[in-house]
């Protein structure tokens, strides 16, 4: 081949190329060395934590610790979706988080979408009873529930006495006895072989009692006891630790975190008994005592 045959074969070569990509270009393509099909993206897993609070409490109070361990989540779990609701704001909160789940913004829930999320409730007196109602409602959505945590459960209004529905993979159930308002002492499942019930752990504070300057001259008077297991840093303490077990498919902002008890937040907890935090972990011999 003389050296001008050779310069007329790669002019070819190169205007052949060209038309092909521009051809490509025409058709909404990119030139790519490999093409990624979209289903190779790796799924997103959806983290979401949600709160009630107990009677007519602002969602925004946070001299109460249902709201103050949102705030510790958050900061714990920066990518996992952390709200408080008021136990009388369900519909609102069912709304935030059907939009959570529904990642492609398509106005439909997928099975996968679905399945990808980890769903955790929890609340405190009547946002204890909210939060097994919500479970219900998740049910009927076919939303499944990884964790329900109930503290010192107090019957709404208008509301039954509901057992755990089967989407619940897991509840658990603090309470205390004292006067006058006490919450309910035991939580059972829908269907055992689905829900595993961890405990109805059952609280004292006669020999150990938490200061509870943060609520109001009546609430200390007349219903310290409901506000006591409230304040509690072991009962936080243990929360805290069920909800790591079950975001453990999501990236902690440190290895290491503190408890609720060591950590920055929570600061007006730490009186009387609890004043110097680092409380002692609420395990099995603790809970075998407190039950008996």
């Amino acid at each position: 081949m003389t050296d001008r045959q050779y310069q007329l074969a790669r002019l070819f070569f190169v205007v052949i190329a060209s038309l092909i990509a521009a051809q490509g270009a025409a058709h909404g393509q990119q030139p790519s060395l490999r093409e990624t099909p979209l289903s190779a993206a790796a799924p997103i897993h959806n983290a979401i934590v949600i709160g009630f609070v107990g009677g007519f409490v602002s969602s925004k109070d946070t001299k109460h610790p249902e709201v103050e361990f949102a705030a510790y989540l958050r900061d714990r779990y920066p990518t996992a979706h952390v709200e408080v609701f008021g136990n009388h704001h369900g519909r609102k909160a069912l709304h935030q988080l059907v939009n959570l789940l529904d990642t492609d913004h398509d106005g439909v829930l997928s099975s996968l979408e679905k399945e990808q999320a980890t769903v955790v409730l929890y609340g405190h007196s009547w946002g204890a009873t909210e939060t097994v109602e919500f479970a219900r409602q998740l049910d009927r959505l076919g939303i499944p529930v990884a964790l329900t945590i109930q503290v010192d459960t107090i019957g709404k209004p208008g509301h039954k006495r509901s057992p755990i529905s089967p989407n619940v993979a897991s509840a658990i159930n603090f309470y205390q006895s004292g006067r006058p308002l006490h919450g309910q002492p035991e939580i059972i499942a829908t269907d055992p072989q689905r829900t595993k019930i961890l405990g109805n752990i059952h609280m004292t504070y006669e020999n150990r009692p938490i200061n509870c300057d943060n609520y109001s001259w009546y609430s200390r008077t007349f219903n310290k006891p409901h506000h006591e297991i409230e304040n509690d840093f072991r009962v936080w303490d243990q929360i805290a630790s069920l909800v790591d077990s079950n975001l453990h498919g999501i990236a902690p902002a440190t290895t290491h975190a503190p408890a609720p008890s060591a950590s920055p937040f929570f600061q007006y907890l730490r009186r009387g008994v609890q004043a110097q935090g680092n409380e002692p972990a609420l395990g099995a011999t603790a809970i075998e005592e407190d039950e008996n």
